[in-house]
C-alpha cells in the first residue's frame, strides 16, 4: 500500500501495465494528471495534439498497428465531447483505446459549474459517451481508482476490442489515500477461445463439400493475428478470399486467389465469386450495406441459398444480417488453427478447377476493362494512376490510411494490400480527418516504417493542424492531399440519385474551382511540401517524399470526374439504385 495522489496513481498504474503513450490535449479539468505526469515523462511520454479528435485517432491507428492500447487525455466539457467522434471510429471498427476525461470536482457537482453537463443528471458526460464506447466508468473516490482503472484497461482488449472511457472528476487527481497497485490481468485472461469439437467437425464437412467456396475476410481475421492461418487454409483448400478493406492482407493480395473487396465499388471477380459461391466462410467480417450491395440478393451475396458460416467473437454479429448454416463464436485464428487441424485428418481433395476457371475468367475481363485506364498520363491526374504509382513505389510494409471520401472507393477497389496491419480504413463510422491525424500514431507504432495518409482536399481540411503536431514532435509522415476541390463522393451521389441537382459539395471562388494552397500552407507549418498537376510529376515527389525523414505533404490534383465503376449496387432507400457499371446481377438459376 503506497499512500499517492489519485493522479500518482493513475500515472502508476499507466506506467506498470506498459501503455507506451498518453495522446492528450491539456485543460483545467485534466491539470491534476499532468502535473503527476510531470516527474515521469521519460517513462509515460505525452503527446499532446492540437485537438482532441487528433489523439483518439492516433490512438486508434497505433492500436490497429500495434494491437496495444494508449491512453488518451482529454479535459472536461468541450475536450471530453471532442473525444466522441474518434470514439465512435473506434467502435465501429474494432479498436482498443483507454479513453480519460475530466469531470467536475464531487462536492461541486449539480451545481452547473464551469463545463459541467447537468440538465438531466450531475456531471452527465458519462450518459453522452455511452454510445460511443464498450463500457464508461466514473469513479467517485480515489479509492475506487484501482478497480476501476484494471476493469477499464482489461475490457478494451476482451472479446471484441474497443474504446472504454474512465471520466475522473477533478478532485481525485488531488486527493490522497493508500492505494494498492492492482494490474489488469491482462496477460493472464484467455483471449483466443476455440470452437466445440463438433462445431469444427460440421465446418469442415461444409467447406469440403462445397463445390464453389469462398472465404471472407474482415478486421477480425487482422486484430486475431490470424493471417498465417487464412493463408494456409486458403492454399490448402485452393480456396478464394474476398475481403473487405480491414480485411485486406490477411491474405497476401498478389496472390491468384486474393480477390478484393466485395460490394457496390468492390471488384468484379470478387461480386462475381460472392454471388456465385455456395459456401462462404466469413472470418470476422460484417455484412454491411456497402459490402452487400444494400443486402440486395444478386448483387453481392445470395444467401441463402449460399451456406455462410460466421466466425466472429462477437456473439451480436452471429446472424445480424444473414441467417447462418453454421454460427461460431470464436477467435478467429484458434478456429482457423481447429479447422486446419481436422483438414489434415480428412483424405486430401483436388482443387476445385471449373471453380478457379471461372475466377480467372472472371479476373481477365476485369484486367481487360481497367487496364487501359491505367496508362493515360493527364493533368489533373487519373486516380487510377495515383493508386498505381503508389503501390509500384511503396514498399510491402508500409502503411497506407485512407481517408473517407471519393479516393477512398478507389483504394477499396484497387489497393493491393501486402501484408496484414499495413492497409487502415475508417469503414464502419466514416470519420473524416481518421487518415489525416492516424497516421501519426501509426509511425509511433511503426517508426522504422513508411506511414502514408492520403486523404480528400475536404477531410485534410477539417483537421489541418496536424501538420504542427508532426513538426514538433518530429514524426516522419507523408499527406497525400488528393485534392479534387469538392466533397466529390457525395457530389456523386446527387449526380447519380438526383439529376445532378448539385449543391453545397463543391469548392468555388468567383465562379473558379477553389482551394487553399496546401503545399504553401505545409510550408508555413515548417513542413515539406509538392503541388503535383501531372501524372509524369507524382512518382518522383512520392520518391523525394519517401527519402526526406521528415513530415511531407503532396498536394496532388485529380480528377473529380472519373469516378470507379461500381460492380455491384447500393440504396439510400427510398431512392432506387442503379445497376452495376460492370458486370451484372445474378440470382441462383439465372443461368438455366
Amino acid at each position: 500500500m503506497a499512500y499517492m495522489k489519485g493522479g500518482e496513481y493513475i500515472v502508476d498504474f499507466l506506467i506498470k501495465e506498459k501503455v507506451p503513450y498518453v495522446f492528450g490535449v491539456c485543460g483545467h479539468g485534466n491539470v491534476g494528471l499532468l502535473d503527476a505526469m510531470y516527474d515521469r515523462a521519460s517513462e509515460l511520454p505525452l503527446i499532446s495534439p492540437r485537438h482532441e479528435q487528433a489523439a483518439g485517432h492516433m490512438a486508434d491507428a497505433y492500436y490497429r498497428v500495434a494491437h496495444k492500447p494508449v491512453a488518451t487525455l482529454a479535459s472536461i466539457g468541450p475536450g471530453a465531447v471532442n473525444m466522441l467522434m474518434p470514439l465512435a471510429n473506434a467502435l465501429s471498427d474494432s479498436s482498443a483505446i483507454l479513453s480519460i476525461t475530466a469531470s467536475a470536482p464531487t462536492v461541486q457537482t449539480n451545481r452547473s459549474p464551469f463545463q459541467e453537463i447537468a440538465r438531466h443528471n450531475q456531471a452527465d458526460f458519462s450518459q453522452s459517451i455511452r454510445a460511443y464506447v464498450k463500457r464508461g466508468f466514473q469513479p467517485q473516490r480515489v479509492e475506487n481508482l484501482p478497480l476501476v482503472m484494471r476493469q477499464a484497461l482489461t475490457l478494451t482488449t476482451q472479446g471484441r476490442p474497443g474504446p472504454v472511457n474512465v471520466d475522473v472528476p477533478f478532485d481525485l487527481f488531488q486527493e490522497s489515500a493508500e492505494l494498492d497497485y492492482d494490474s489488469t490481468q491482462t496477460d493472464v485472461i484467455p483471449n483466443r477461445q476455440g470452437a466445440a469439437p463438433e462445431t469444427i467437425v460440421k465446418a469442415a464437412d461444409l467447406l469440403l463439400s462445397a463445390e464453389r467456396p469462398l472465404i471472407f475476410t474482415g478486421h477480425g481475421a487482422i486484430l486475431s493475428e490470424a493471417a498465417t492461418e487464412v493463408t494456409a487454409l486458403a492454399e490448402r483448400l485452393g480456396i478464394p478470399v474476398a475481403s473487405l478493406p480491414n480485411g485486406m492482407g490477411a491474405l497476401d493480395m498478389s496472390s491468384e486467389l486474393s480477390l478484393g473487396f466485395v460490394g457496390r465499388n468492390g471488384s468484379y471477380p470478387a461480386n462475381e465469386a460472392a454471388r456465385r459461391c455456395d459456401v462462404v466462410l466469413n472470418i470476422g467480417a460484417r455484412f454491411d450495406d456497402r459490402s452487400s450491395s444494400s443486402w440486395i440478393p444478386g448483387y453481392s451475396w445470395n444467401i441463402p441459398p449460399t451456406k455462410l458460416i460466421q466466425v466472429d467473437i462477437d456473439p451480436l454479429e452471429i446472424g445480424r444480417n444473414y441467417p447462418v448454416a453454421l454460427g461460431v463464436i470464436a477467435d478467429a485464428k484458434t478456429f482457423l488453427a481447429q479447422l486446419l487441424a481436422e483438414i489434415e485428418r480428412r483424405p486430401a481433395r483436388g482443387r476445385r478447377e471449373n471453380w478457379l476457371g471461372q475466377i480467372a475468367g472472371w479476373r481477365a475481363q476485369w484486367e481487360e476493362h481497367m487496364r487501359p485506364r491505367y496508362n493515360i498520363s493527364s493533368s489533373p491526374l487519373r486516380p487510377e494512376q495515383v493508386v498505381r504509382d503508389l503501390r509500384a513505389i511503396l514498399p510491402d510494409e508500409a502503411i497506407l490510411i485512407p481517408d473517407v471520401g471519393a479516393h477512398h472507393n478507389w483504394f477499396m477497389q484497387f489497393w493491393e494490400v501486402r501484408k496484414p496491419q499495413t492497409f487502415l480504413n475508417a469503414f464502419g463510422f466514416g470519420a473524416m480527418g481518421f487518415s489525416v491525424c492516424g497516421v501519426l500514431g501509426a509511425k509511433l507504432a511503426a517508426p522504422d516504417t513508411p506511414c502514408i495518409s492520403v486523404c480528400g482536399d475536404g477531410g485534410f481540411t477539417m483537421t489541418p493542424y496536424v501538420l504542427a503536431t508532426a513538426v514538433e514532435y518530429n514524426i516522419p509522415v507523408i499527406w497525400i492531399v488528393w485534392n479534387n476541390f469538392g466533397w466529390v463522393s457525395i457530389r456523386d451521389i446527387q449526380l447519380g440519385m438526383f439529376q445532378g441537382r448539385e449543391i453545397g459539395t463543391l469548392f468555388y471562388r468567383d465562379g473558379e474551382r477553389y482551394n487553399p494552397d496546401f503545399a504553401l500552407m505545409a510550408k508555413s507549418y515548417g513542413v515539406e511540401s509538392f503541388t503535383v498537376r501531372h501524372a509524369d510529376e507524382f512518382g518522383g515527389a512520392l520518391e523525394k517524399a519517401l527519402k526526406l525523414g521528415k513530415p511531407c505533404l503532396i498536394d496532388v490534383h485529380v480528377d473529380a470526374d472519373v469516378r470507379p465503376p461500381s460492380t455491384g449496387a447500393w440504396q439510400l432507400p427510398p431512392v432506387p439504385y442503379h445497376e452495376p457499371a460492370f458486370g451484372k446481377r445474378y440470382l441462383p438459376g439465372d443461368e438455366k
